[in-house]
């Protein structure tokens, strides 16, 4: 098996990266929302705007990293999510953060290391 350059992971990491700000950055525009018309006026508002700007980004970098680098190798790595998201929740929206959470984000991160080696 031919070896994998972080040069082709950089990519994968950088989007999943930007999948979980813009998972915060979502949590944020709903933030604003109480009402189905505040909801469809949240899609051209400060919150929303960025969360969609960074998803877009991010896709082109995952769409970038797949030229080089099998699906089966690139998409294990989106699972870092799991431990992203939460870590990004606590710190920035100041949501709790569990043990059993930190568990969970152990056991995929081991699951990545088995499937991508």
């Amino acid at each position: 098996m031919k070896s994998i350059q972080l040069s082709q992971i950089l990519p994968v990491l950088l989007a999943v990266i930007g999948l979980s700000i813009g998972q915060i950055l979502f949590k944020l525009a709903a933030a604003q929302m109480t009402s189905l018309r505040e909801a469809l006026k949240s899609i051209v508002s400060g919150w929303m705007l960025v969360a969609l700007i960074v998803y877009a980004v991010a896709t082109l970098l995952w769409v970038y990293a797949l030229r080089t680098l099998p699906l089966r190798v690139a998409y294990p790595f989106a699972a870092l999510a799991y431990l992203l998201v939460p870590l990004l929740a606590h710190f920035f929206l100041s949501e709790p953060l569990q043990a059993r959470t930190l568990i969970g984000a152990a056991i995929i991160m081991l699951g990545i290391l088995v499937s991508v080696t």
